[in-house]
């Protein structure tokens, strides 16, 4: 499978089911952002803390994998200069509709969030990834491309999913019923075959990938990146899994200036 085309197209599709992910920002939103308060989210409840930006007023910002309309025009409206990388055209014409509507200066340019070769060693101060390298089998190379073009000093910020939800078996998970099928690392490719992904998720859902906590957070100092924040955060609306744990997490981490 060329799960990039494959992920592509499904995201596509999310966008015209609305999946939440492609809901863009809300004029309120934008307003608020305006005034200094971004109120951006990396995992699906919580908001970033005020205290992991740096000052956000003129800051070169990648927005990786993090097409939408949410993330990109909430910090252009906070003054960041803000380019928007992501694998879905549908997931960016969603950042340009916003920037259109509320007269947005960003940038937005299709790729692959494991090679950010259209950036120059150095570029960002700041990148902002929510939880979308689960739709990567190669979240090494992520951190390893977003530590380059980071600027000495600059900060990645992170939305990551606990492996541990890659476990069970996922229709009966939704009703509260924990069965244990899987092993870690877990692939939609690999771990299921086409039959039984289409029979669970449907033929056209993007395919994923669980990452080992070694590599989701070890793998961010691998690639020369010190953490300094980090937060846990539920699923929320009303999934079954929020009353055994968070199973979403954030964490900060800063390129070495030296």
């Amino acid at each position: 499978m060329d799960y990039r085309a494959h992920n592509r197209r499904a995201w596509d599709l999310q966008v015209a089911a609305g999946n939440p992910w492609t809901i863009p920002a809300s004029p309120e939103a934008v307003a608020k952002a305006r005034l200094g308060d971004p109120g951006i989210v990396l995992t699906p409840l919580k908001t970033v803390p005020m205290a992991w930006y740096p000052p956000l007023k003129g800051c070169p910002t990648l927005c990786l994998a993090s097409g939408g309309g949410q993330q990109g025009p909430l910090l252009a409206a906070a003054g960041a200069v803000v380019t928007v990388l992501d694998n879905s055209p549908g997931q960016l014409d969603r950042d340009r509709e916003v920037a259109q509507r509320e007269h947005l200066n960003l940038t937005t340019v299709l790729g692959d969030m494991e090679d950010l070769s259209p950036f120059a060693d150095g570029q960002f101060s700041l990148i902002v990834h929510p939880v979308s390298n689960i739709f990567t089998p190669h979240v090494a190379r992520v951190w390893q491309e977003a530590a380059r073009v980071l600027a000495p000093g600059g900060v990645l910020l992170a939305g990551l999913c606990n492996p541990v939800l890659s476990l069970f078996d996922p229709l009966p998970a939704e009703k509260g019923q924990f069965i244990l099928r899987f092993s870690l690392p877990y692939s939609d490719i690999d771990s299921l075959t086409p039959e039984q992904r289409a029979a669970y998720f449907g033929q056209d859902a993007p395919v994923e990938w669980s990452h080992t906590l070694e590599l989701l957070i070890g793998g961010q100092m691998e690639a020369g990146l010190a953490l300094t924040g980090f937060y846990e955060d539920y699923w929320g609306g009303d999934h079954p899994i929020d009353r055994h744990l968070p199973v979403f997490f954030a964490t900060r981490a800063v390129k070495s200036s030296a």
